[in-house]
């Protein structure tokens, strides 16, 4: 049973840290609510102040209210993973429209590397 449809646009990141010994990193991200169906932006090349301003869709099912982020630095061996993030989608369910900067935590917690910056919106269907 869908719930609606949420509209997701990564409008960008800040601070990213930075995971290349040399350079800068390549950010990307990586959205999805169902682990099965992935979405991404495309690459932005030697910038840790990414602007991207993409917009992704995706169906809303009663049990799935987590939209999972990954930054990631695209590199031509491995992606580096920047780091993860999870969204509760009950407050933009509710209000309609979220427009935040959500942290994306370190691994242990202790810094963070960096921001990413999404503007969220649901629409119910009728």
């Amino acid at each position: 049973m869908t719930q609606g449809v949420l509209k997701v646009t990564v409008v960008g990141a800040k601070n990213l840290k930075d995971e290349d010994a040399i350079g800068k990193s390549d950010p990307f991200v990586e959205l999805w609510i169902d682990h099965n169906y992935k979405q991404r932006t495309t690459t932005k090349q030697g910038t840790l102040n990414p602007v991207w301003n993409e917009t992704f869709t995706f169906n809303l099912t009663s049990s799935n209210h987590t939209l999972h982020l990954r930054v990631l630095d695209d590199d031509t061996v491995k992606d580096d993973k920047i780091g993860d993030t999870k969204v509760d989608l009950k407050e933009v369910i509710q209000h309609g429209r979220v427009d935040k900067e959500y942290k994306i935590p370190a691994l242990f917690g202790l810094s963070n590397h960096g921001f990413v910056h999404l503007i969220l919106e649901h629409t119910h269907h009728h």
